[in-house]
């Protein structure tokens, strides 16, 4: 009967200081974002937009944008994972804005509680960081190739899809929910 070891990022074991300062500034995107949770919380119910897709028109409420970070963070890690299994040969991943499936998770989840979400974030979050701190250099330097942004290594990634487009998101919740006149 086989064994099979469990995977460092199960253990929680530290694979380097890079990957460690990775999962930080996840952690430290996810502690922004729960600093706006009380003003989220405080706006519900709030109304669904009526056009939530990727066209010039589209609008997100805070329920259409929480339910985008909630579903993006395991989809992402997915890709990930599906380059460094691939290796050594680059292999498709990621997805495009117009997406059917990240439209319809989005449509589906922005009908729930934004405690929910939160939570569902969070629970991302955690897997996601647990992960980035056990990748090793030969895994961050893997390479799959994007239907529109070509060849990226795993570390170039995680820096796009996970540090950046969370962050991103973190800063366009705070202007929705930052009254116009500053709060004066």
């Amino acid at each position: 009967m086989a064994t099979h070891a469990t995977p460092a990022w199960e253990t929680g074991a530290v694979s380097d200081p890079a990957t460690e300062r990775l999962a930080t500034r996840l952690v430290e995107s996810r502690a922004q974002l729960h600093a706006l949770r009380p003003a989220a919380e405080a706006g519900e119910p709030w109304p669904p937009s009526a056009n939530f897709g990727v066209g010039p028109e589209a609008h997100w409420n805070p329920p259409e944008l929480l339910a985008h970070l909630a579903e993006m963070l395991p989809y992402w890690l997915g890709q990930i994972e599906r380059i460094v299994e691939g290796y050594p040969e680059p292999v498709s991943f990621g997805r495009v804005q117009s997406d059917e499936e990240r439209i319809a998770a989005i449509g589906r989840d922005r009908r729930l509680p934004v405690g929910e979400l939160y939570g569902r974030i969070d629970r991302g979050c955690d897997e996601v960081a647990a992960r980035l701190r056990a990748m090793s250099a030969d895994e961050l330097g893997r390479v799959g190739t994007h239907p529109t942004l070509g060849e990226m290594t795993v570390a170039a990634v995680i820096e796009r899809m996970f540090l950046n487009h969370f962050a991103d998101h973190v800063a366009q919740l705070g202007a929705i929910l930052e009254p116009p006149d500053g709060g004066r």
